[in-house]
């Protein structure tokens, strides 16, 4: 019997070590290829988008006095200097319409996403005479790619070319008086969504901005601004940030919906198999042993060997398939191995219905603990805790002086339950 046990736990130990190797390898294709396929995503739909207000310049000519000094004479001199001023907008209306569209490359989603923006600012004349100036819109990445930029002042569109990452358009403001400027494009991003006051802490007045999303699982990074009003429409969300007077350091943010990450999740489902395997050798031995059934240390080896099959598969299969399938696809394999295996060994009634239910529990169960991020510790501890005490219940008049004695046997096979 205590041959047995150390077989046992020389196969299980064994087994174990692979699984980390396995879970090295897995995280190791996960993380050296992400720079590289995120490079590829960026240089097609674009990096995270940072949205800054735009602004209205323009040059003024002064005169200015400025005194040179020669040979002990002082002689003063009027000189032209051009500066040039810029004009903050004293209300803006902003709307965002914003698409999750994300694209799977090898183990990884990337949060890709569409957007239309919208922005209607207004700027004041501060002098008595028409002035011309410059509206500027600075792009939200460097290496976005924006359709259908237009510029329109008063319901008259004007010409925008792009100068220095900025749609550039010239504006005619009435004498001390105001006009409102909007903006439209088309565009794309990666994971985040930001829009900036300034450079540190900035000020806004009169500031709307109305976003529209179609994905539920909304969020909003740390050291932003949450919205002031936020309503479910449809499968997304209809958020507002509504601001009168206000200062900050901080943006407004919207992170995009992640997916679950295929890599990394079959990482962590290697890395917890010898857990799953542990209990299943447990119940598999308790059970063979209440019932009197004889099982070899070769046949554990070939049951673990089943098992480490589940998590070789879903690392090879989860980078063409969704994870779902994959992960199904990986379970009916197992389930497979053991059953036909231990129907040839046992019989059928204690494979297809002991055996496979085990598996079905610590290895399959378990494994899916992992899709609900937060909820995994606690639905093993559940399990784990339901496996004791059905042990417990089970062999509290078990005579284990006996059982030894006979080679891991009782001298009569018993029932489960008494």
């Amino acid at each position: 019997m205590l041959f047995r046990l150390l077989a046992i736990g020389f196969i299980w130990f064994a087994t174990s070590v692979a699984w980390m190797f396995l879970g090295s390898t897995i995280q190791y294709r996960t993380t050296h290829s992400d720079s590289a396929l995120r490079t590829k995503v960026e240089s097609t739909w674009g990096g995270e988008q940072w949205q800054s207000p735009p602004s209205a310049s323009y040059v003024v000519e002064e005169e200015r006095e400025e005194v040179e000094v020669t040979e002990g004479k002082k002689t003063v001199r009027t000189k032209k200097v051009r500066s040039k001023r810029v004009i903050d907008p004293e209300m803006s209306r902003l709307s965002l319409n914003v698409e999750l569209n994300p694209r799977q490359k090898g183990l990884l989603w990337y949060s890709t996403f569409g957007y239309t923006f919208r922005g209607v600012y207004r700027f004041r004349n501060p002098g008595d005479g028409e002035l011309t100036v410059r509206f500027a819109l600075p792009f939200p990445s460097r290496h976005g790619v924006y359709d259908d930029v237009q510029v329109a002042a008063g319901g008259q569109g004007l010409e925008v070319f792009e100068a220095g990452q900025h749609a550039e358009a010239d504006v005619v403001l009435p004498p001390r008086g105001a006009r409102d400027v909007e903006v439209k494009f088309r565009a794309q991003g990666l994971d985040f969504w930001r829009y900036k006051f300034g450079d540190g802490v900035g000020q806004v007045r009169d500031f709307q901005l109305l976003m529209t999303t179609n994905f539920a699982a909304i969020d909003f990074p740390e050291n932003t601004l949450s919205p002031t009003r936020r309503e479910r429409s449809g499968d997304g969300w209809k958020l507002e940030w509504s601001y009168r007077n206000m200062v900050s350091g901080s943006p407004i943010a919207l992170a995009m919906q992640k997916r679950i990450q295929p890599g990394p999740l079959a990482g962590e489902i290697s890395y917890f198999a010898p857990v799953s395997l542990l209990f299943f050798f447990f119940v598999i031995l308790l059970l063979t042993t209440l019932r009197g059934i004889p099982l070899h240390p070769v046949n554990y080896f070939f049951l673990a060997a089943s098992f480490f099959a589940f998590h070789l598969l879903l690392a090879y299969l989860a980078d063409h398939l969704s994870i779902h399938a994959a992960f199904v696809t990986c379970s009916l394999v197992s389930v497979f191995l053991v059953a036909s295996y231990l129907r040839v060994v046992t019989g059928a009634k204690f494979a297809l219905r002991e055996a496979a239910g085990a598996q079905f529990v610590y290895l399959i169960l378990f494994s899916y603990a992992f899709f609900y991020e937060g909820y995994t510790g606690l639905a093993i501890t559940v399990g784990a805790i339901l496996t004791l005490f059905v042990a417990m219940q089970a062999t509290a008049r078990v005579k284990w002086d006996e059982v030894f004695a006979a080679g891991g046997a009782p001298p009569k096979p018993q029932p489960l339950a008494q």
